[in-house]
């Protein structure tokens, strides 16, 4: 089983950059993290995911909008995987989730009912 615990969100100005933090314990070596976000009266959706390792990592970015901002990363040393975000727009306002769910390779598409394990989630408001 793995519990999951965000961190790094807050209140930014458009432009800005914030690190969410997705804190994992249990044994999370065999799971892919996905984060997802969810805007108010919007849709769970996925941003970004990043694999298990076999030595190396690999990653995707599912949304248009996101790709070339946000980057994943992973430190399994820290138990903790990363969501680096750019160049903060209005419309990236959100409550932002990690979640896993045991497999090695990130799937086409990341939808939030195949994942397993949730955390509570940040809130992230880009905003003057």
């Amino acid at each position: 089983q793995v519990q999951l615990v965000e961190s790094g969100g807050g209140l930014v100005q458009p432009g800005g950059s914030l690190r969410l933090s997705c804190a994992a314990s249990g044994s999370w070596d065999y799971y892919y993290i996905g984060w997802f976000r969810q805007a108010p009266g919007k849709e769970r959706e996925g941003v970004s995911c990043i694999s298990n390792s076999d030595g190396t990592y690999s990653t995707i970015d599912y949304l248009d909008s996101v790709k070339g901002r946000f980057t994943i990363s992973r430190d399994n040393a820290k138990n903790t995987v990363y969501l680096q975000m750019n160049s903060l727009k209005p419309e990236d306002t959100a409550n932002y989730y990690c979640a896993a769910v045991l497999g090695r390779l990130c799937p086409k598409n990341l939808v939030a009912y195949a994942m397993d394990y949730w955390g509570k989630g940040t809130l992230v408001t880009v905003s003057s």
